[in-house]
């Protein structure tokens, strides 16, 4: 089962019957490429082998040796798990030889992995978690046609399967609203899902009422008819239709193979090897056709560059009480002056969070989501793709909706800046459906990430700053509440550092807070002060990464006394930060949200938590009198 390796010249002028060939191509590579490797997705591969074969030899407009190009077209595979198709058609355009994808396909240490990936040059971003793909193609399709002005079109594939997922239809809906026409879904309806039929089976019908209600052209075709297919490829290209086109191509899972032809149970799994040599010989044998579509046209474009470098740069008097919320909107408002690569996006609250001054200051630049914290996550990492810097803002606790978005996109290795407000039960009265208490832990555990949790706006316009220029997904946590701004305009706030808000020889406790807590460490130290005791006060506005050194010198300076109040849960936040940095001769006290909260005012929930101040002092004073 291998290719003769015969080097031909790139045929660039395919008409239906060569596309048909490459349909065939793509079938048996699919075949070969997953038997040889033990597993994967060959018959979901096939059922959609004829709508990429006429895409890629006769649409998809695409230097493939310059997948850099902006002007080139993007196509996503959204569902992901046909990456032997995917694979297949990299070899038919000559990125990828025979022996890559038969040697290398999902083996350890090789860049042909099970689901694709941005390791891949030609790959905009990982797929496979299903119902994700076509939310971020909508993010690239938004940069297309509102921020680069580029004529590319966004190519998504979808499976029948995944269109049971809610996060699909907030996609469709926010493409119709934005009217992305560069948006084009190439719905492969094979019947099949994994375990057996899907919801809506071959019932096109009914797929093509809901993506009608939800403002999108739709197209429905049968996926194995060339013509047809080239047919709604060529009248989905064209402008005009001021909305989306879905094209409902129904396909039969396993085609061009009778033994699995629409047959359950062969989902996900790889031939064996004497039925992928009768599926290749059915097929009619293996082939090296070498295949180059059209090449993208017009004007290259350019990133913007800064526009105005000298704005200045927001600053609050020592004191002044202000709300961390207010000084990441008067933050990103400087930023957008400063550089107009930076997006802004929110879930409609952004007269809560502030980024409504951002959308107020830079309205093409500003893209409401509403409440769709999904589909927010998604257009930010489609942003990524098109070289911008997207803040996406929305309640924190909102975010955890969203949690599985963010952890593809540490995969896709996007770069994101995530500012969720109203956290802990300082929000006070709204209740605990509206308390981040689990967001730092969430945040922490994805991926290169980088969190932080400023307590005064200060610092807050100093780290938004930093997550501007941080690669990377970056988090940070802002409060609901005003409090006194702690910090001139000088200081500086690096990514894994901290803050010494009280330090003396004479040190006996060390009270570590951020955010909200910072201040009642402060407020607590106060009441020690009183009594004798004399506190060190930590602000860690770095949770991730912690400031290990800082943290060692004052458990040494404290003989291991530590107080840690933090507005979260004790599960993943700052304690566990410190915990996992293994300071040396650590006796630490963990203060934290242990139960249910309710709704009241702030001061009361922090007291009811026992995080305030008087808890603070408390667990300090029991810490000084056990020695």
């Amino acid at each position: 089962m291998s290719t003769s390796g015969t080097t031909h010249q790139a045929r660039t002028d395919l008409d239906l019957a060569g596309a048909a060939e490459l349909a065939r191509q793509l079938r048996v590579d699919s075949i070969r490429s997953s038997t040889s490797a033990g597993s994967g997705h060959p018959t979901s591969s096939m059922s959609a082998a004829d709508l990429l074969a006429v895409l890629v030899a006769r649409h998809l407009r695409y230097d493939w040796d310059r997948p850099e190009d902006d002007r080139n077209d993007h196509l996503i595979f959204s569902k992901g798990h046909a990456s032997p198709l995917l694979y297949s058609i990299y070899k038919a355009v000559g990125v990828v030889s025979d022996t890559e994808l038969m040697t290398e396909y999902r083996r350890f240490g090789h860049r042909l992995q099970g689901h694709p990936t941005p390791v891949l040059p030609w790959v905009d971003v990982a797929t496979g978690s299903l119902g994700q793909g076509l939310p971020i193609g909508v993010g690239v399709a938004l940069a297309g046609a509102y921020l680069d002005r580029l004529s590319y079109r966004t190519w998504v594939l979808c499976g029948d399967s995944e269109l049971a997922e809610g996060s699909i239809w907030e996609a469709l809906d926010k493409a119709s609203y934005y009217r992305l026409e560069n948006l084009i879904v190439l719905a492969d309806v094979n019947r099949l899902g994994q375990r057996g039929p899907t919801e809506w089976g071959w019932n096109t019908e009914t797929y093509a009422r809901r993506a009608e209600a939800f403002g999108a052209r739709v197209l429905t075709i049968d996926g194995h008819d060339l013509a047809e297919i080239d047919a709604a490829l060529r009248t989905a290209s064209e402008a005009g239709a001021g909305a989306p086109t879905v094209i409902l191509a129904k396909t039969v899972k396993g085609s061009g193979f009778s033994e699995i032809e629409d047959h359950e149970g062969w989902h996900g799994k790889a031939l064996p090897e004497d039925m992928a040599a009768r599926a290749v010989e059915e097929l009619g044998g293996t082939s090296d056709l070498l295949v180059r579509g059209p090449l993208p046209t017009g004007d290259h474009g350019a990133v913007p560059t800064a526009e105005n470098e000298q704005a200045p740069r927001p600053a609050y008097e020592l004191g002044e009480k202000v709300a961390t919320r207010k000084a990441y909107g008067d933050a990103l408002v400087w930023l957008g002056a400063t550089n107009p690569t930076v997006v802004g996006l929110d879930g409609e609250v952004s007269n809560s969070t502030h980024a409504d001054e951002f959308a107020k200051a830079y309205p093409d630049r500003y893209f409401e989501m509403f409440i769709a914290e999904q589909q927010m996550l998604a257009s930010a990492v489609g942003f990524s793709v098109r070289h911008r810097i997207p803040f996406a803002s929305t309640f924190a606790a909102f975010l955890t909706r969203a949690h599985d978005f963010i952890r593809m996109a540490a995969i896709s290795q996007a770069n994101l800046r995530l500012v969720g407000s109203h956290s802990g039960v300082e929000i006070g009265a709204d209740g605990p459906s509206q308390m981040a208490l689990e967001d730092l832990a969430m945040m922490r555990a994805i991926h290169g990430s980088t969190v932080l949790y400023p307590s005064d706006a200060t610092s807050t316009v100093a780290l938004t700053k930093v997550m501007a220029e941080t690669p990377g997904i970056s988090y940070l946590r802002t409060t609901r509440g005003a409090y006194p701004v702690l910090y001139g305009p000088g200081e500086t706030f690096p990514v894994g550092g901290s803050k010494l808000l009280r330090s003396s020889r004479q040190d006996s406790v060390t009270l570590v807070g951020a955010g909200v807590t910072a201040h009642q460490c402060l407020a607590a130290a106060d009441v020690l002060a009183g009594e004798g005791i004399t506190a060190r006060v930590v602000d860690l506005y770095s949770v991730k990464p912690v400031d290990t050194a800082t943290l060692a010198a004052a458990a040494s300076a404290t003989e291991g006394r530590f107080v840690v109040a933090e507005d979260h849960h004790r599960e993943g936040g700052i304690g566990s930060a410190i915990l996992e940095a293994l300071i040396p001769g650590l006796r630490m006290t963990h203060l934290c949200v242990r139960h249910l909260p309710g709704s009241g005012t702030a001061a009361e929930l922090l007291a009811a938590a026992g995080i305030d101040a008087a808890h603070i002092a408390a667990a300090a004073r029991e810490l000084v009198a056990a020695d």
